[in-house]
């Protein structure tokens, strides 16, 4: 009897809330019987709930000796904005999540080992396995999985465009269906002007002028809309909030999706896996303004205002 771990390297939720190793001890002659239902369970019922996490599984079984050496060596967190400095100088952003509740419980500023002023100096390894629900700790986790990710996307295994926002590889002359997930103004005055039909989810409908209401769409009606889009484009934030797999579960076959922002910048084969068709993220070329920029407030415009990112687009071969 031989104990192995399924093909995706797989982690289940303990009751308290944190992770462990899927693993189980079957005959090697039933292991491959095993290892597929294992996939399927995986494929069909937990990995659309774990996106972020089959990312961490993909780094750690092909560079496990790299992460298990890496630690934290700076971080900073904004209004807008998280980013985070490995020990190997690698450099990852994400949003910063606003807390739920208006009170400060106990549970909201005491984090353990990655309370503020300890964090500094402790593994990645793990600070990845804890739990997502908080958000601090989901903002410092996409935030280093975009670090690890930084320098693997640049190694020439992937189709990048340079200097390229996603929405301009979209051909929005003929009429679509376009869903967006997330106010942003320049997509829906460039979206709209071109006559296409446009739907926006977001949460609160005070983030739209007057005359973009109309587009308004409540977050929680995205099964209305994004099964009968043509394209589908959600915010990186939808990673680091942990609603990316819901809404791309609700994406209709042959639909063309687009994930972007800043919070976007991880290894994409797990999100190309998913529907997704392009990423559109960050590269940083000035992480010491990074910082300092994040510390003052500053928002995902000013990364490109001031050069201190430049856009990329990966897209799905």
């Amino acid at each position: 009897m031989g104990a192995f771990i399924s093909p995706l390297q797989g982690r289940c939720r303990t009751s308290n809330g944190g992770v462990r190793p899927f693993r189980g001890d079957v005959a090697p002659a039933t292991e491959g019987f095993y290892n597929m239902i294992i996939y399927f369970i995986f494929r069909f019922c937990l990995l659309p709930f774990m996106i972020l996490e089959q990312t961490y599984e993909l780094l750690q079984a092909k560079y496990a000796k790299k992460i298990e050496n890496l630690f934290i060596k700076d971080v900073v967190a904004g209004i807008y904005l998280t980013a985070i400095r490995l020990s190997d100088n690698t450099v990852g952003m994400a949003s910063t999540l606003p807390e739920k509740h208006p009170f400060c419980g106990k549970h909201e500023r005491d984090f353990g080992e990655f309370t503020p002023l300890k964090i500094k100096g402790r593994r990645v390894a793990d600070l990845l396995l804890k739990d997502r629900s908080i958000p601090w700790i989901s903002s410092l986790q996409t935030a280093a999985v975009n670090a690890i990710s930084s320098g693997l996307i640049s190694s020439g295994r992937y189709n990048i465009i340079e200097d390229t926002d996603p929405v301009n590889l979209l051909d929005l002359s003929s009429k679509k269906t376009i869903t967006l997930v997330g106010a942003f103004q320049s997509y829906i005055k460039e979206i709209s002007a071109a006559g296409n039909k446009l739907y926006v989810l977001e949460f609160n409908e005070s983030a739209f002028p007057e005359n973009q209401k109309k587009y308004y769409v409540p977050a929680t009606e995205y099964e209305k809309v994004i099964p009968i889009s043509d394209i589908v484009i959600i915010t990186g934030q939808a990673l680091v909030n942990n609603t990316i797999s819901d809404l791309l579960n609700a994406v209709s076959n042959g639909t063309r999706v687009i994930v972007t922002g800043p919070s976007g910048s991880i290894l994409p084969d797990v999100l190309f896996a998913n529907k997704v068709n392009i990423i559109g993220c960050s590269r940083i070329v000035k992480p010491g303004k990074l910082f300092e920029l994040i510390s003052q407030g500053g928002k995902a415009y000013h990364l490109y205002e001031y050069h201190i990112a430049r856009k990329i687009c990966i897209t799905r071969g």
